[in-house]
C-alpha cells in the first residue's frame, strides 16, 4: 500500500505508518531541519522514498507533479496522512487575542489539508491534531469547516480522541485522529458506516478516569520505556542541568509532581508559588513508575516534564517516550531536537491507528472483490 504524507515533520506518524505496512512514496514539509532528519533516515526507514519526492510548501505545491514524482496517479494512493501544525488549536496559547477569536493565520493550513484530499483523492486519510481542536470554542467551527470540505470531496469522515499510553505508549499524550474513507470503497448506507478503531492495549488511570480495564496490561512507565539505555547510548548532555531562578525550588520537588508541591495549599511550611497561579507543566518532573505527561515541542526554561534526576531529559529518552526507534537519526541541536520530537505524533500510535485503516481498506477491497464474483 502505497502513502503520501503532509506536515511530515521528523516522522513520528509516517513511522506508523511504514510498520503498518504503507510505503511512503511522497512528503510535504516545510521545515528545512525537519527534512534533513527524513532524508537521514531515508535509506533505513523509508526505502520506498525518493530524494525528488520531497515537497516544501503545501500552499504552492502542484499536486499533479507530486503524484507524477511518487509515480502515482488521482485515486491510486491508499493513504494521505499527516498533522497540521497544532499550535493554533492548543490550548497552551490561548492567552493571545488572535487565537481566542479564531485568527491565526496556520489555522488555514487545514483548508489545504482539504485541498490535497480533493488532489489526490486517496483511498483514506488520516489527519492528526490536539484534542483541543474538537472543542466547542473559537476551534469548533475550523473543524467543522474541514469535515465539510473532506465530505464534500467524497469521504465519509469519523473522530476519536485517543491516548497514546492506552496503545503501549508510555506517556499521556491525547490526540484527536480524523478518518476518512472514500464513498466509492464504502457497502452501504453512509450514514450507518463506523470506522473500526483500534481497541486498547494497555489501560490505567487518566487524568479525572478512575475506572479503566484492570484486565488489559498497565501502561507502560518511564522507568520501563528507559530500561537498556546506558551512558553509551543515552550520554549525559551539557543542556540537561538546571540551573538559575526556580534550581532550588525545583530540586525540592518529589517525582511525579509539579510546583504545586511548594504551596501553602499542599500544606508547605514554606511556599513559594501560589495555588494555580501557573501552568500545570511548571517544574513538572516524571514519575518513574507512570507514562510521561505530554512532551512539548517548545518548552520553556522551566517546562516540564523534567527526568525525576533533577535534570533536563536527553534525546534518547525523549525518543523512547515518543516510540522512535533508538538508531533512528534527529539531526540539528539539542532545541531543534526537541521540537522535532515534541511535535512529533509517537510511532506507537501512528502504527496502530494506521494498522487499522489499513484492516478496512483490505476488507474493502476483499468486499469488492466479492461483488465482482458474484
Amino acid at each position: 500500500m502505497d502513502a503520501i504524507s503532509l506536515f511530515s515533520g521528523a516522522g513520528g506518524l509516517d513511522l506508523g505508518c511504514e510498520m503498518a505496512g504503507f510505503n511512503t512514496r511522497a512528503i510535504v514539509e516545510f521545515n528545512a531541519q525537519a527534512k534533513t532528519t527524513l532524508l537521514a533516515n531515508r535509506d533505513q526507514f523509508f526505502p520506498s522514498l525518493r530524494e525528488d519526492a520531497i515537497f516544501s510548501d503545501i500552499v504552492e505545491i502542484d499536486y499533479r507533479e507530486l503524484l507524477e514524482t511518487a509515480e502515482l496517479v488521482t485515486g491510486e494512493v491508499d493513504l494521505l496522512h499527516g498533522g497540521p501544525p497544532c499550535t493554533p488549536f492548543s490550548k497552551s496559547g490561548y492567552w493571545l487575542a488572535y487565537k481566542r477569536a479564531g485568527q491565526d493565520p496556520k489555522a488555514s493550513l487545514l483548508d489545504n489539508y482539504v485541498e490535497a484530499v480533493e488532489a489526490v483523492q486517496p483511498k483514506a486519510f488520516i489527519m492528526e491534531n490536539v484534542f483541543a481542536l474538537g472543542y466547542r470554542n473559537h476551534n469548533r467551527p475550523v473543524l467543522e469547516r474541514f469535515i465539510a470540505g473532506v465530505e464534500k470531496a467524497g469521504y465519509v469522515f469519523q473522530s476519536k480522541v485517543l491516548i497514546a499510553s492506552d496503545y503501549g505508549v508510555p506517556q499521556s499524550r491525547q490526540r484527536l485522529i480524523c478518518v476518512g474513507i472514500r464513498k466509492d470503497l464504502i457497502d452501504g448506507p453512509f450514514a450507518e458506516y463506523v470506522f473500526p478503531w483500534p481497541e486498547p492495549t494497555h489501560s490505567g488511570p487518566h487524568e479525572t478516569r478512575k475506572n479503566y480495564d484492570k484486565d488489559l496490561a498497565a501502561h507502560v512507565t518511564a522507568k520501563q520505556a528507559f530500561k537498556g539505555l546506558t551512558a553509551r547510548n543515552n550520554p549525559a548532555e551539557p543542556e540537561e542541568v538546571v540551573k538559575g531562578t526556580y534550581a532550588e525550588h525545583f530540586r525540592a520537588i518529589p517525582a511525579g509532581d509539579n510546583y504545586l508541591y511548594l504551596t501553602a495549599h499542599r500544606g508547605h511550611p514554606d511556599p513559594s508559588f501560589e495555588w494555580r497561579k501557573r501552568y500545570w507543566t511548571f517544574l513538572l518532573k516524571l514519575h518513574p513508575d507512570k507514562p510521561a505527561p505530554t512532551i512539548q515541542g517548545q518548552p520553556g526554561p522551566w517546562v516540564g516534564p523534567f527526568h525525576w534526576d533533577n535534570r533536563r531529559l536527553r534525546v534518547a529518552e525523549l525518543k523512547r517516550l515518543m516510540t522512535f526507534p533508538d538508531e533512528f537519526v534527529v539531526t540539528g541541536s539539542r532545541r531543534d531536537q526537541q521540537l522535532q520530537l515534541g511535535n512529533a505524533v509517537p510511532c506507537d500510535l501512528g502504527r496502530v491507528v494506521a494498522e487499522a485503516v489499513a484492516s478496512e481498506l483490505q476488507r474493502m477491497g476483499a468486499a469488492s472483490q466479492l461483488q465482482i464474483a458474484a
